[in-house]
């Protein structure tokens, strides 16, 4: 009988693991089959959320023009081209018309075609004229003028439309970075920094580090502002911004003299953005730099072919005339009177780079007549310096040192570590046989960048030697913060 119980028990032990056993077969395959249907699917979710359908050109364009950063010039012709398109049906859309107005300014700024402006204009003022309702709308086509007033280098119509913005919507920080180089290219500093400040409070980001480096970099702060645009470089996700970004850490680069970082940033910046002509000028001034004198000459060319800035036709003329190519100096030099007849047909005050431009290869005169209207208009720190060199050029040396001051000097809201500055400082001071400043100041010059012009060089190195080792009682006391860089 015992025996009997324990054959049942055992034979039901037997049942019961036949069927855990099936049951397990059973969930594996059901598993298996679900894991399957899983793995299947899997990597098309994946790459649904890893790589998402990328923006169309035109919306990539808008978002870069509303938020007031660079914007790559395939997607805002086709921003252009949707908005007109709109605009045809809808022509009482305030908000479309601004749009339309801002990607103007963007276009014209990119590719130095001052035709843009004009459109842009009419634009930005129908869309203040056919709005109804929405202080975001009167916002963002105040702001447009003002970005549009930057670009023509009127930086007086760019404050009262920055200011007149920020009276609608103080939180629109699209505004401050407007501001902030309106109030320096008037040379109002103070404004500068406060604006700045409430910049910083409002919003972080790429734009942002790379508006506060452009401050930091005019307050002689050149490490923090190396830091902040490499931040900004390394934190953009549109290649127009990024690049533009890294052809800012560029000049900053070529700023201090050191080549090899500048060459890298602006090689990075148009390998990124073949449309980035300011990066392919700066190869051109850094490889002139090296002696790379054809490379420097093709990408100069380059630059200047898609965008015929007139400063461009400067510096390269200039590298011409210091190679002997009178010639070929004389072409781009009248390629620039040229772009500045344009680009003031379009609204554009080039009389700064005219001025400087007529200081060392045209009439000294004509330049400090410009210089002067242009300093009474709106007196920054680039205006200051090319004043005080035309006085120099004029033979007004005694005059021209206080400009020279005001562009070099931190009492006088300056602090912008730029070679050419202290360059023309040293010569004014050498002409007024004021010896110890000049040599202080021409190897200021040449301690920053010692390539900073590739005619100036020659000469200030010229004038260093002729003024010799100083007495002993004029050797200047250096002190840690001029060394630096």
């Amino acid at each position: 009988m015992t025996n009997a119980r324990d054959r049942a028990a055992t034979e039901r032990k037997r049942a019961r693991r036949s069927r855990v056993t099936g049951w397990l077969v059973a969930g594996a395959v059901a598993g298996c089959a679900a894991l399957g249907g899983v793995l299947m699917l899997w990597p098309f979710e994946r790459a649904t959320l890893v790589r998402p359908p990328a923006p169309a050109p035109g919306a990539q364009a808008l978002t870069a023009v509303t938020a007031g950063v660079p914007a790559a010039l395939p997607d805002l012709a086709v921003l252009i081209g949707e908005r007109e398109t709109f605009l045809r049906a809808h022509p009482r859309d305030a908000r479309s018309w601004a749009v339309l107005g801002a990607a103007y300014v963007e276009q014209g700024r990119r590719t130095a075609d001052a035709t843009n402006y004009p459109r842009a204009e009419q634009a930005l003022r129908t869309s203040l004229r056919v709005r109804t309702k929405g202080n975001d709308v009167k916002a963002a086509a105040l702001e447009g003028m003002a970005a549009l007033a930057n670009a023509r280098r009127d930086f007086r119509a760019a404050r009262s439309w920055g200011e007149a913005a920020l009276k609608v919507d103080a939180g629109r920080w699209t505004t401050y970075p407007l501001l902030l180089d309106a109030y320096t290219g008037l040379g109002d500093h103070k404004a500068t920094r406060r604006t700045l400040d409430a910049l910083l409070e409002l919003r972080t980001g790429p734009a942002v580090l790379a508006r506060a480096a452009g401050v930091y970099r005019d307050q002689g702060w050149r490490e923090d502002a190396a830091a902040a645009l490499s931040d900004a470089a390394a934190r953009s996700t549109a290649p127009a911004e990024r690049a533009a970004w890294l052809e800012r850490a560029g000049q900053l680069a070529w700023e201090r003299g050191d080549l090899t970082d500048a060459l890298r940033h602006f090689q990075e910046a148009v390998r990124v953005d073949p449309d980035q002509r300011a990066a392919q000028a700066g190869q051109g001034r850094t490889l002139a730099a090296l002696g790379r004198t054809t490379e420097a000459l093709n990408a100069y060319r380059v630059a200047l072919a898609r965008q015929p800035s007139p400063q461009y036709a400067l510096e390269l003329g200039e590298l011409y005339e210091s190679l002997g190519l009178g010639q070929a100096a004389r072409v781009q030099y009248d390629l620039l009177r040229a772009r500045v007849r344009e680009e003031q047909a379009g609204g554009v005050d080039d009389e700064l780079v005219l001025g400087v431009f007529e200081a060392d290869h045209g009439d000294p005169a004509a330049a400090v007549r410009r210089l002067r209207a242009e300093w009474r208009r709106q007196p920054g720190i680039a205006v200051a310096d090319a004043l005080g060199w035309a006085l120099h050029r004029d033979g007004k040396d005694k005059e021209a040192l206080r400009y020279a001051g005001a562009a070099t000097d931190k009492v006088h809201g300056g602090g912008v570590r730029s070679a050419l500055y202290a360059y023309h400082r040293g010569m004014i001071e050498r002409e007024l046989e004021q010896f110890a400043p000049a040599r202080r100041h021409l190897q200021d010059a040449l301690r920053i960048n010692p390539y900073f012009s590739p005619l100036g060089v020659p000469l200030a190195q010229a004038a260093l030697a002729a003024l010799g080792e100083p007495p002993d009682e004029d050797v200047p006391v250096m002190d840690a913060k001029r060394v630096r860089r």
